[in-house]
């Protein structure tokens, strides 16, 4: 592992250098890892590939949706079903425990949504998630004209065609997560290359949205995947990979990833694991500090 140290107090969150471990690869985009902590496996997304895959560590790398509407971001709801951003579809998905897919966000006021990106889900079990246009373009999703003029934020209403607008005065909003109390929400914007804060309110809805950290550095890579450990450091994809930002917004440095990162994951029964999604492969690297369950 190749760390660029801005603070010295990265060798306490982080741990010494080590090394990434790969758990696969010859995917063609990974995205939107998600570790299921009864069952120890990560899934994850590979876009353009349509392709839904699970890894555990009994059983390896499996299918386990495919085709999968080309999903992006995933993550549990309170009763451990799973939730999907599809870029083909445009839309927020739940499965059932019978394996029924359910559309949970699908259009607003009329027009279909642009393609939902990144989610997650409140402690009270409201589900959040960014809409920006990335899975309109070839490759990554299925090319066509956006319908809406605005890029948003959404919580998850009663009416699949009535999601509840939170914020729509981004650029590309993308990676998205709450502080361990559950009272902040952070979300970044890829386009503009910062994070921003909002307070979240007793009814679900969001105030504030300051600007609380750039991620400023060398090498590819923007805005995207984004998690919090358990004492509330901020991990964000970033120029040069993974930057680490203390809960005041200090960047302590960045975690350089063999491949282009998208986005990363809490695993492993002490959350210690962190599984990022890079490109072609998924990498598991030991840290410190624990993550936080995704459910």
């Amino acid at each position: 592992m190749s760390v660029e140290i801005r603070d010295p107090r990265l060798a306490a969150v982080v741990g010494p250098e080590g090394a990434f471990e790969r758990i696969a690869t010859g995917c063609l985009f990974t995205e939107g890892p998600l570790w299921h902590p009864r069952d120890q496996y990560l899934l994850w997304s590979d876009m353009p590939g349509d392709h839904l895959r699970r890894w555990s560590a009994q059983d390896g790398v499996t299918t386990f949706r495919k085709p999968c509407n080309m999903s992006n971001g995933l993550a549990w709801d309170r009763q451990g079903r799973l939730l999907a951003c599809e870029h083909a579809s445009s839309q927020v998905t739940r499965t059932e425990a019978d394996g029924r897919i359910t559309p949970l966000a699908t259009h607003y006021q009329g027009k279909q949504l642009n393609s939902p990106n990144d989610i997650v889900c409140a402690a009270d079990g409201g589900i959040y998630f960014s809409d920006p246009p990335y899975g309109r373009a070839e490759y990554y999703g299925v090319k066509r004209d956006q319908e809406l003029s605005f890029q948003g934020v959404y919580r998850v209403g009663a009416d699949p065609q009535s999601p509840i607008l939170l914020a729509d005065d981004f650029d590309r909003p993308n990676g998205l997560c709450f502080s361990p109390d559950g009272r902040r929400l952070f979300v970044n914007d890829t386009a503009r290359q910062h994070i921003r804060v909002f307070d979240v309110r007793a009814d679900g809805a969001i105030s504030g949205g300051r600007v609380w950290a750039e991620t400023v550095g060398e090498g590819p890579g923007a805005p995207d995947g984004m998690k919090l450990d358990s004492a509330g450091h901020v991990y964000c994809c970033g120029p040069g990979g993974i930057h680490v930002f203390t809960p005041e917004a200090r960047c302590l440095g960045v975690i350089h990833v063999p491949e282009y990162t998208a986005n990363m994951a809490w695993g492993d029964a002490d959350y210690r694991s962190l599984y990022v999604t890079a490109s072609t492969s998924v990498y598991r690297l030991r840290v410190l500090v624990p993550g936080l369950p995704a459910l």
